[in-house]
């Protein structure tokens, strides 16, 4: 707290660490992960369906396009943070987009009958796929600077840490 008057106000940590270095790293990551997906579901993913007994064949499809829609909409949210990071739009602008970006095809428990029988490649798509869905959200939510839940007695590890340490040197003196 500052006695000469002046005000602190907290600094915005998420827009900054969406526009680090990480972000490009994860935008490489989300649009390498589509393009292989598009590659695998038009070739090697074809073929590895129509062997598929009937009801992994049906749920080939729906897997499939829920995980082509879930990489749309990834795509569109790191389309829109790439324009901010490099000053094409503002984030208010961008914020306002993203809004229009439902996350519909969010990732739901896996499994159930056929989902066994799925391709490994196609199973390890959708992995990768709600693998980047959750880091997405997390830099969404730190972008818009909704901080992550934290349980009462774990909320700062480092004031704990401190504690622990003054009171074993106080039991030392």
């Amino acid at each position: 707290m500052a006695e000469s008057g002046e005000t602190r106000q907290a600094i915005a940590i998420g827009p900054r660490i969406v526009a680090s270095g990480g972000f490009d790293a994860l935008y490489r990551e989300g649009m390498g992960l589509i393009e292989a997906v598009a590659a695998y579901l038009d070739a090697e993913g074809r073929i590895e369906s129509r062997v598929l007994p009937r009801e992994a064949g049906f749920l080939y499809a729906t897997e499939s396009m829920r995980l082509t829609t879930r990489l749309m909409q990834l795509a569109s949210w790191l389309l829109l943070q790439r324009a901010v990071n490099e000053g094409e739009i503002s984030r208010e602008n961008a914020r306002s987009e993203k809004e229009k970006v439902k996350f519909s095809a969010t990732p739901s428990q896996r499994g159930g009958p056929g989902y066994e029988e799925l391709p490994q490649t196609l199973r390890d798509f959708i992995d990768k796929g709600d693998r980047l869905f959750e880091r997405v959200m997390q830099l969404d939510a730190l972008e818009k600077g909704d901080l992550p839940a934290v349980t009462p007695g774990l909320a700062n590890g480092v004031a704990d840490q401190l504690s622990r340490l003054k009171a074993a040197f106080a039991r030392a003196e």
